[in-house]
């Protein structure tokens, strides 16, 4: 007589069940993070190259780098956030880059998912650009959100050719301290960040130099550093985007300058005509008409 078939036991369903639930919420989680970390349609414009900006899409980065001929010998490094698509910063890149600046924007592997930031790959990646650039010589390291512990490990392992720190929306360092460097330091929050307060990144002051150049945006928010959509676990800005763009740009600015020993640019000097907001940021058709202002 063939023999009966064994009954599925509670285990095998309860299984079966985990296994649906486990695969229901990575597709909910890939959904989630393909809409609220894409990088905006505006944001893309800014990687198309044009008269005045040769843009390149190499492995594992973007480079932007102004056509007209610049006198520094400085550059921009930036690590994007974890999962944030790296062209939600493009038009910051953009904009740096046309001020004379050229800006390398550091892909992580895997968006800094799944342990994609936890390892070493994007600091050699930049690394080896950094050496084999024949845009710059000397380097503000950079990085918003998890960008940012990425770019503290960065200077914390290595400070050759390195001018200068920018740390935007992240209360690190926190497990190890930075204030022993020498070159200039900046920290950007926004008081609506919900996810790196300003209060958080007090606790941890005493990890970055006393000579740091604490830049404190009212109103501005976490997502808000990028051109993507809103971050959960963040609080509403209370400023626009626009609003927080261009002073996150003056603060750029003013370290990229501090950094190349030229006169600082402060923050109010940035006026809404700027050609680089002009070029970089979002065209919406009640937007602001920028016009140069040299």
């Amino acid at each position: 007589m063939p023999q009966a078939k064994p009954k599925k036991t509670v285990w095998s369903r309860l299984w079966r069940i985990w296994a649906v639930f486990g695969l229901t919420a990575i597709v909910g989680f890939t959904a989630w993070c393909v809409v609220a970390y894409r990088a905006s349609d505006e944001a893309r414009q800014a990687l198309h190259s044009d008269k005045e900006m040769e843009v390149i899409h190499g492995d594992g980065y973007w480079s932007f780098v102004s056509r007209t001929p610049s006198k520094s010998s400085l550059g921009l490094l930036f690590f994007p956030g974890s999962l944030v698509e790296p062209a939600a910063y493009a038009p910051l890149a953009r904009a740096v880059a046309l001020k004379g600046y050229p800006v390398l924007l550091i892909e992580l592997p895997r968006r800094g998912a799944f342990g994609g930031a936890s390892g070493n790959v994007a600091i050699r990646r930049a690394r080896n650009l950094m050496e084999h650039s024949a845009h710059a010589t000397n380097w503000v390291i950079a990085g918003h959100s998890l960008g940012g512990v990425i770019a503290s490990r960065f200077v914390q392992q290595q400070t050759n050719g390195v001018a200068g720190l920018v740390l935007v929306g992240t209360s690190h360092p926190r497990d190890f301290s930075l204030a022993h460097l020498k070159f200039p330091v900046t920290k950007i929050l926004g008081t609506r960040d919900g996810l790196a307060s300003v209060k958080k990144s007090e606790e941890t002051r005493h990890n970055l130099p006393s000579s740091a150049h604490w830049v404190v945006i009212e109103g501005g928010n976490h997502s808000q550093f990028g051109s993507y959509g809103f971050q959960p676990g963040d609080y509403r800005a209370t400023i626009t985007r626009e609003q927080q763009e261009m002073q996150t740009l003056a603060a750029f600015l003013e370290m990229l300058a501090s950094a190349s020993h030229t006169v600082p640019i402060r923050p109010e000097q940035v006026q809404s005509n700027d050609p680089a907001f002009s070029l970089a940021f979002r065209q919406r058709s009640a937007r602001l008409q920028f016009a140069r202002n040299e």
